[in-house]
Parts: structure tokens; sequence; C-alpha cells
């Protein structure tokens, strides 16, 4: 049984089936963005460079790092709400214990904390 009580068997199979597809979505985004980078290396590897495109080149790698950052955050969100899943604690805050609203794990099905832990957490940063 769910320590969330208002948290169903069929919610949550939901929740985890939505979670898988966002996990290989992620991989997949990623493993698509390092063949483009690949291709874009290869393509200029021949070509004459200015100042401007080395520019534009660091300027675009550095936006993909950040991306790719952020996607293997999320990543491993996921990563731990499956986690939960199998342990019959999702929907249970990892911070306080407390039961995480069902409309935010259902905008953020990798959600492991409250609302108000994120919220108090932006607001000591």
């Amino acid at each position: 049984m769910n320590k969330h009580e208002n948290l169903d068997e069929a919610f949550i199979a939901r929740q985890r089936e939505r979670l898988l597809q966002l996990r290989a979505q992620l991989i997949a985004g990623g493993d698509a963005a390092g063949e483009e980078e690949d291709t874009l290396q290869m393509a200029a590897g021949s070509e004459p460079r200015d100042s401007v495109d080395d520019g534009d080149r660091l300027e675009q790698q550095a936006n993909d790092e950040a991306i790719l950052a952020h996607d293997l955050q999320r990543i491993a969100s996921i990563d731990r709400a499956l986690q939960k899943i199998r342990e019959h604690t999702y929907g249970v805050s990892d911070g306080n214990g407390e039961p995480i609203d069902r409309a935010h794990l259902e905008a953020v099905p990798e959600a492991v904390f409250t609302v108000e832990e994120l919220n108090a957490r932006a607001r000591q940063q």
C-alpha cells in the first residue's frame, strides 16, 4: 500500500508510465544533440573559421552543456521517483515526509519535494 492516501494504484501506474516515457525522451534528446554536435564538428573541420564562427560555436556549446546538465538532473529525479514507486513511497516528500499534492505530481511526475519545500529552498538561494 502506498503511504500517500490520496494516490490510488491506477494513478501511480499512469505516473510510472509517464516517468518511463519522459526518461526515454530525455535520453533520446541527449543522444540526438550529441550526434548533431559531432556532425557540426565534422562539417566545420575543413571550413575556414573566423572569430565570429568560433564565438557562435562556443555559445552554442555552452547552451548545449546547460541543457544537458538540466536533463541529467531531471533524469536523476525521474530515477528517484521510479525508485519511490518501487518502495511504495511515491508522493511522499523526501524532505519532510509530508504528502506531495496530487496536482503537483500531475504537473511534475518526478517531484520528490512538496511545493512549500521547493519555495523555501528557492528563497534560501
